[in-house]
């Protein structure tokens, strides 16, 4: 079922088309988990769309004070890093990710937006959907466009620990887990030491929200996973995940089904289980 695309996410044919409007920039977001043992930006220097730029989040995401990885920096940080790529005031940023619309290309989306740049997509369907209609990519650097930017943080968008602690006992708030789900209900071992999950979450692994070649699902759809995840749309939502990047594919999912304020736990179940005392539960939710 193809989805009706929402103002978070663009077309291959709407890229296409627009691909050297000079307000338009390119941002390849692409990033592999450790055990996949990839470098994403081998494969973009070898492949990526024309007039991409590489939008490293272990670089630019990273908060180098925190021990975890691509942890939100401060806001001088950011702008500093994304104003070289030419990301800034004026511009519509298209992300797009290696593997379709999921991962990184939706941590940046958010990141984007935390720091009040809204004018910002995803391509649904990423480059695998872009090469497989055979569109144009190349191996040509991109020269540098430097563009201010100006941020203007969004809280909301961001829970740190401490919230997400006290939230356990208050429920003010639905936290949704992006992860597996024998991770979440701590039937294997776990890259980050404990198993299993918050107490009091739900979990909704980022894969159901997405079609078999890397696309959205629709509204009505991503709004039937949340629904027999047991997630009220309409109330409160945080989502988490390993290391905060599939969390963001819950929140561009619910962004499509007209939930729009979704935050982010950024620290997510790296933070988590490997904060001691950290309360734990196993089994379904």
């Amino acid at each position: 079922m193809t989805n009706p695309l929402s103002d978070a996410l663009v077309s291959t044919q709407w890229l296409a088309d627009h691909l050297d409007a000079p307000d338009v920039r390119v941002v390849d977001a692409s990033w592999y988990m450790p055990a996949e043992n990839k470098n994403a930006r081998d494969f973009y220097d070898a492949e990526h769309i024309p007039g991409a730029v590489f939008f490293d989040i272990d670089d630019i995401a990273a908060d180098d004070s925190a021990p975890l990885p691509h942890m939100m920096p401060d806001a001088i940080k950011f702008s500093a890093k994304v104003r070289k790529l030419g990301l800034g005031d004026g511009v519509r940023v298209v992300v797009y990710s290696q593997k379709g619309s999921a991962l990184a290309a939706c941590r940046a989306w958010w990141m984007l937006r935390h720091f009040g740049h809204h004018d910002v997509v995803v391509l649904d369907g990423g480059l695998p959907k872009w090469i497989a209609e055979g569109r144009p990519v190349t191996d040509a650097p991109t020269p540098p466009r430097e563009r201010h930017f100006t941020a203007r943080a969004n809280s909301f968008l961001l829970r740190e620990y401490d919230q997400v602690l006290s939230n356990v006992k208050t429920k003010r708030e639905q936290l949704v887990d992006a992860r597996a789900g024998e991770r979440f209900r701590g039937e294997v071992d776990d890259p980050w030491g404990k198993s299993g999950h918050v107490p009091g979450s739900y979990n909704l692994p980022f894969t159901e929200l997405l079609n078999t070649d890397g696309t959205f699902k629709s509204a009505d759809e991503i709004k039937a996973a949340f629904d027999a995840a047991g997630v009220d749309l309409n109330k409160p939502i945080v989502a988490s995940c390993g290391s905060g990047v599939t969390a963001c594919v819950l929140a561009m999912g619910a962004y499509i089904s007209g939930h729009k304020q979704v935050a982010v736990y950024d620290g997510s179940w790296a933070e988590w289980a490997t904060t001691e005392d950290s309360p734990v539960d196993t089994g379904p939710a």
